[in-house]
């Protein structure tokens, strides 16, 4: 049987709309349990799904994908089995793996660790990234790996609390490179992402930010702007996958926001002077 097109949520054609600029972000604690099916994902994001060695892993990556793409549904009105994830082309190289895509006008991305998703969707390329907090021997590892203003700021935090602080510097990092669609396989080095009197530095044309979470993870975003945008953040149930379809559609439209903050337009450059002679 074929599945019949869900029904758009008056609430979430907010992204459709001039002005303010919005950007939704979702959030999922998914469950340990077996999803009851996963008729609704793709044999791509099956075939991925088999190949996770940990059950955990494999668990958290279905519930996932369910989840986004019931989220999707609720934005788009298409069945979530019927939505067509595809690659973006890499924008160095023109392989097919860039930033996963729909058809149509709606961006979105997913991200998931240890036990917490993270889901945006916008207007334009978004990125996000959730990150459990490592240890201190990790953070040493991958110190190499920072833009040396990045290094030089997790140096300079208080030894207690560099962890933290290379894990809200490293999710900024990801979230950008995922809008991007090339992921830190470039090379993180080359790229700032840190802190300074004015806040945190972006790249041009983008509003990178980090979010505040649980004591565990930190998250970020990063979406393709110039002028300012709010990020508005929802809870998604976390057995989202084991409810009907119908019933998961009504339950994301009638989530209300649990966190609501302001992405300032960056700051114009100021033209470099030049001298003539």
């Amino acid at each position: 049987m074929t599945p019949r097109p869900a029904t758009t949520a008056p609430a979430l054609r907010a992204l459709r709309s001039d002005a303010p600029r919005e950007l939704h972000l979702w959030a999922l604690r998914p469950p340990t349990s077996e999803p009851p099916s996963v008729s609704e994902l793709d044999a791509e994001e099956r075939r991925r799904a088999a190949g996770f060695l940990r059950a955990d892993a494999r668990l958290v990556y279905l519930h996932a994908h369910i989840a986004l793409r019931r989220l999707l549904s609720a934005y788009t009105g298409t069945a979530p089995a019927l939505l067509r994830l595809r690659r973006a082309p890499c924008p160095y190289c023109g392989g097919p793996h860039g930033r996963p895509v729909l058809p149509g006008p709606l961006h979105f991305s997913l991200s998931h660790s240890h036990g917490l998703v993270l889901i945006g969707v916008a207007a334009s390329p978004v990125g996000v990234d959730v990150q459990r907090v490592p240890d201190a021997p990790t953070v040493e590892l991958c110190l190499p790996r920072l833009h040396p203003a990045e290094r030089h700021e997790v140096l300079s935090a208080p030894e207690d609390r560099r962890p933290r602080v290379f894990a809200e510097l490293w999710s900024r990092k990801e979230a950008y490179l995922k809008g991007l669609g090339t992921g830190l396989g470039v090379g993180g080095d080359y790229l700032g992402v840190h802190a300074n009197a004015g806040g945190h530095r972006a790249p041009d044309g983008w509003l990178v930010a980090g979010l505040h979470g649980c004591p565990d993870h930190v998250s970020a975003l990063a979406v393709e702007a110039t002028t300012a945008h709010r990020a508005v953040l929802h809870e998604l149930p976390d057995r989202i996958a084991e409810l009907p379809r119908q019933a998961a559609a009504e339950a994301i439209a009638a989530a209300e926001p649990v966190l609501s903050m302001a992405l300032p337009a960056p700051p114009v450059p100021t033209a470099t002077p030049t001298h003539e002679e």
